[in-house]
């Protein structure tokens, strides 16, 4: 692999910002970074025009994009998605399932092999995201209410062994009966777990965290706050989330499910440091307005996007976000009146920590995957590189 020298770009590792310097590149890691200029002689030289280098986008939290779902039951749709992503900066992603049979499950998990196998092109398919079927009916929001239930080990344990080393990460709801005997053998499994789609009490995410639940999936969205029961009040999930030090919270970072007074105050009440940016994007992500679906062309529910958000038909719920991750980036940057170099460490260094590959991904170091995007002060990404070699170029 040629050697490659990336110089003239504001360097965000994302902890500091270096100021303008240069980046070299060797079989496809980070060999040197300095202020000003390397030179090594018959070496590809990129300026990156005095924009910025950060990190690539990691997206822990994705449906789909450019009109394909990772649900539609095709190595195209795989690749394509991965490929929209990618032209937005993300270099590293976990394809999200939705609820649905274990049959259609099965099929994805070998879709998913075969996939990985030949993409070239897109953003890295590092492991699936199981987002379901054991939430709680009142939390369902768009998961389908046909396929959820209870944690039961036969199921699970079956599915864990066909998923064998694919599978990433797993949202459920604690609350739910064999919940936390289900947490406990995930984490035993390397296995990131997140509260999702939840009715649970503060006193049940309490106990939850001691099981592995570290983190909430697409916080304020089916996560319930403070509720009544018996006229006494329960503080619920979101205020757990936020009382915790230990629990990282996803936020959908589109300005629309999470809007800009509660992003700044979760920020003032978390800091960047326990904030995970994703964009929980569906098929339309990248796309304009209008029909779409979410889900699997063949099983999936009629959605509509308009005002920049997927909504299902009768409008009771949101229906995914059609956000990519630059816009998420730019959103939280801008909405949230945060610090540039903060907004990009959550979009790439958080998610890397909590995935737990942040030896190689998430951060511009020495020996690090040279994963690397330059975009504008606009956060309009110009080009993208994974493992050393330039993927995509926005002209």
């Amino acid at each position: 692999m040629k050697s490659l020298i990336i110089k003239n770009g504001i360097i965000l590792t994302p902890f500091h910002d270096l100021g303008l310097g240069s980046i070299l590149i060797e079989d496809g890691k980070i060999k040197a970074i300095e202020k000003g200029e390397i030179v090594v002689g018959g070496t590809e030289i990129i300026d990156a025009c005095g924009n910025y280098i950060s990190p690539g986008f990691i997206d822990l939290h994705t449906h789909g994009a450019g009109n394909h779902d990772f649900m539609d039951g095709t190595v195209e749709a795989y690749l394509g998605a991965a490929e929209m992503q990618a032209k937005h900066g993300t270099t590293y992603l976990l394809p999200t399932t939705l609820t649905s049979t274990n049959e259609l499950l099965f099929e994805t998990f070998e879709l998913f092999r075969n996939a990985k196998s030949l993409n070239t092109k897109g953003s890295i398919m590092g492991g699936l995201h199981l987002e379901g079927p054991y939430f709680s009916y009142n939390q369902r929001g768009a998961q389908d209410p046909r396929y959820l239930r209870n944690p039961d080990p036969k199921e699970y344990l079956e599915i864990l062994e066909r998923g064998k080393g694919i599978i990433s990460r797993w949202s459920i709801a604690p609350e739910l009966p064999g919940a936390l005997a289900f947490g406990a053998e995930l984490t035993k499994r390397g296995i990131m777990i997140s509260m999702a789609h939840t009715d649970a009490t503060f006193e049940e995410a309490m106990e939850a965290y001691d099981y592995g639940f570290h983190h909430i999936t697409h916080f304020y969205s089916c996560t319930a706050g403070i509720t009544r029961r018996n006229t006494f009040r329960y503080a619920g999930i979101i205020e757990a989330g936020y009382y915790h030090d230990g629990i990282t919270l996803e936020v959908i970072a589109d300005g629309i499910h999470v809007p800009a007074p509660l992003m700044k105050l979760l920020y003032k009440l978390k800091g960047c440091e326990r904030i995970m940016l994703v964009t929980d994007s569906m098929r339309a992500a990248g796309m304009g307005e209008g029909e779409s679906i979410l889900g699997s062309l063949k099983d999936g529910q009629k959605v509509i996007v308009e005002d920049g958000v997927a909504k299902l038909l009768d409008k009771t719920a949101f229906a995914g976000s059609v956000a990519t991750a630059d816009i998420c980036v730019r959103t939280f940057h801008q909405q949230a009146e945060i610090p540039l170099i903060e907004a990009v460490r959550m979009m790439t260094y958080i998610p890397a920590r909590e995935l737990g590959i942040e030896n190689c991904k998430g951060s511009i170091e020495i020996g690090k995957d040279a994963d690397l995007i330059i975009f504008d002060k606009d956060i309009q990404v110009k080009k993208v590189f994974i493992n050393g070699q330039l993927i995509h170029e926005n002209k």
